[in-house]
């Protein structure tokens, strides 16, 4: 779901800084052959920020252009969700709730989850960097896990065989099915509220029975989970939110 075809033809050029309001701001230098004009972009999720020109010839116009948008840029980079890192005292979201990470000294395991007089925790038996490495890697394999599990169950219940089902911590979309049977998924569906994450999973294994969006598509969606409008609302409204837990950061 939510394809942008455009990104895959965005070639990455090299990188600049510009000044934005006192502060430095890696500007991606991109070419697309397709572009009629200049484009600047503000990835809503990461808040990387690009500039696409026709050609590589023309990229130092580009970044020109992105200077005299600076006042846009600023004002896009505001609206960025604040980053959330892993570490102990933050408060992340697991499966829709609320949970706040703390350490847990030495256990058997290296993270799990806790709940306590109506508040919920996730213990981590390692400190610092270590730590923050533990919790995102519990996340990404707990999301492996419950993701591969949901759509083996809607596979069977329409008689199909997905060739195969990856995680990745995408940003421009949540779920895609590939014509070659591929499924793959962004590891934060973990974090959304377990109607949104069924639904996802859903929206993508119906793919393999109706690979657009039709009507006969979204009576299969139904068939797996009911009512969807709910989830789709849950999401355009929220799910810019689940990228800044362990935010993916731009390489300068």
């Amino acid at each position: 779901m939510k394809r942008n075809r455009s990104r895959r033809r965005n070639k990455l050029v090299k990188r600049a800084l510009l000044r934005i309001r006192g502060k430095r701001v890696v500007v991606m230098l991109k070419t697309n052959p397709r572009a009629r004009r200049y484009i600047v972009k503000v990835n809503p999720s990461t808040g990387e920020v690009s500039a696409v020109a026709p050609d590589s010839r023309s990229l130092d116009r580009a970044l020109e252009f992105a200077r005299h948008e600076r006042d846009w840029i600023a004002g896009r980079l505001a609206g960025i969700p604040r980053r959330v890192p892993l570490k102990f005292g933050k408060h992340i979201l697991y499966r829709g709730r609320r949970h706040e990470v703390r350490y847990g000294g030495r256990n058997r395991k290296s993270v799990w989850t806790e709940a306590k007089r109506r508040r919920r925790y996730i213990r981590v038996a390692k400190r610092g960097e270590a730590g923050e490495t533990a919790l995102r890697s519990w996340l990404k394999r707990e999301a492996r896990k419950q993701i591969a599990q949901r759509a083996a169950t809607y596979a069977a219940q329409l008689g199909v065989h997905p060739q195969r089902v990856t995680i990745r911590d995408t940003t421009s979309r949540w779920g895609s099915c590939s014509s070659t049977r591929h499924l793959s998924f962004s590891w934060r569906l973990i974090l959304a509220p377990p109607r949104v994450f069924s639904y996802v999973i859903a929206h993508e294994v119906a793919h393999l029975r109706a690979l657009s969006h039709s009507k006969r598509f979204w009576e299969i969606v139904h068939e797996l989970v009911g009512n969807s409008e709910n989830s789709q609302r849950w999401l355009n409204k929220n799910g810019v939110l689940l990228h800044r837990y362990a935010p993916r950061i731009a390489r300068t």
